[in-house]
């Protein structure tokens, strides 16, 4: 994997975003791999496709690339809010690689996070344009990505290290679970998963409970929350994102 971009590539446009455009959509073209099958290259979908970037023409799983200069921040500029939470609500929406670059024009970090760590909390919505503005009245978005769990963050490359396949694709399949939740299980599991993330690697259920009343406002239906959190405790250490080390305390795995 060659973490320089292909300067030449750029050599006839003059605007920065879109010699950026040509520059990493190029760099995951020729660098990029799918990480469900490993297959390499990434085929590309044609320009302007409202969907996505790239796919897999092997297992058909689709990406969209957003790429930022210097180092990569937890809110990420996205487009019109009501189009990102129509996709990230489709059964069609793509996952997210996120490209950060140098000032020389070489690759700081790639990753990905699956379609299936998105969920409506992620997108936060931006204000209307001004009545000034050539798109007066438009919504836009960002992507928050705190609300992700950490397992949910599948880097390809970090801080300039490449990171080998096999672990790439070793995270990536763990979590493919979540798919087969509806959306509403989704919901819970995520909410409990990015709980655990803010405790050290080992913690207790009753670390777990001390967001009971974070997680009973995120679903003000549920009455019964601290249920809730030991069946998504289950969930996560089936799945093993955590094991039970018995007496209520538990271990991360990943």
């Amino acid at each position: 994997m060659n973490l320089n971009f292909n300067q030449a590539l750029a050599a006839n446009y003059r605007s920065p975003s879109q010699i950026i455009r040509v520059l990493s959509e190029a760099w995951v073209k020729d660098n990029g791999y799918c990480p469900n099958c490993g297959i390499q290259p990434l085929a590309e979908f044609s320009n302007n496709q409202p969907v996505a970037d790239f796919y897999c023409a092997t297992c058909a799983e689709q990406y969209e690339l957003k790429s930022k200069k210097a180092k990569l921040s937890n809110i990420i500029n996205d487009g019109a809010y009501d189009t990102m939470l129509k996709r990230i609500n489709s059964e069609d929406n793509p996952s997210f690689f996120f490209l950060t670059y140098s000032a020389q024009l070489s690759v700081n970090n790639f990753l990905i996070i699956p379609k299936h760590f998105f969920k409506p909390d992620m997108i936060i919505k931006r204000k209307p344009l001004p009545a000034t503005a050539r798109r007066a009245g438009w919504v836009g978005c960002n992507i928050d990505l705190r609300r992700v769990p950490d397992s949910g963050k599948v880097f390809l490359v970090k801080s300039q290290q490449i990171i080998p396949k096999d672990s790439v694709q070793q995270q990536y399949q763990k979590t493919l679970f979540l798919r087969q939740q509806s959306q509403q299980a989704r919901g819970w599991t995520l909410d409990v998963w990015q709980c655990i993330d803010r405790l050290g690697d080992k913690f207790s259920l009753q670390q777990v409970y001390a967001f009971a009343d974070d997680l009973q406002l995120k679903h003000p239906d549920n009455n019964h929350v601290k249920d809730k959190i030991r069946q998504q405790l289950q969930v996560l250490r089936d799945k093993g994102i955590i094991e039970f080390v018995g007496r209520g305390q538990y271990r991360k795995v990943l």
